[in-house]
């Protein structure tokens, strides 16, 4: 199985509710997304694409439009949250992104994969799927999801 990998990077603030430590509070991440693709490699003469299973640039512009520019400097929070959905739409102008599940960073892989996997599947009609997404929370700790089947 051939993959290629597109690493971005974006800043976003969440907070994890009902967590026992320091997670409870309004914080931020300088998060690492991995987005790994698998697909057919292009075969088509004069393609500038020609060689490829997606060029580099595509990759990055794809997850830019779907997610990277919707979450990048936001405040990621949990629909049930009310306090801080309270706080935040009294800021007017904030960008804040609400989600249906605690912004573990689990729960935003899972949201991130589900968001990409349908940006990229078959967009050349050569197969192309997302294999797998990782997103670092930090350098240390990450959650990756890899596509079943």
């Amino acid at each position: 199985m051939l993959t290629i990998t597109r690493k971005l990077e974006f800043d976003a603030g969440h907070r994890i509710p009902d967590h026992k430590s320091q997670c409870r509070n309004l914080h931020g991440h300088r998060y690492t997304l991995e987005i790994t693709l698998v697909g057919n490699v292009i075969d088509e003469e004069g393609s500038s694409d020609n060689g490829m299973i997606m060029d580099f640039s595509d990759i990055k512009s794809l997850a830019k439009q779907h997610l990277v520019d919707v979450w990048d400097h936001s405040f990621i929070v949990y629909e049930e949250d009310a306090k801080v959905r309270e706080f935040l739409e009294s800021i007017p102008g904030h960008k804040t992104v609400i989600i249906d599940r605690i912004p573990t960073v689990e729960n935003l892989a899972q949201t991130a994969f589900n968001i990409l996997n349908a940006a990229y599947k078959d967009h050349y009609g050569t197969g192309l799927r997302l294999h797998k997404l990782v997103l670092h929370e930090t350098p240390n700790c990450w959650a990756e999801i890899t596509a079943e089947g």
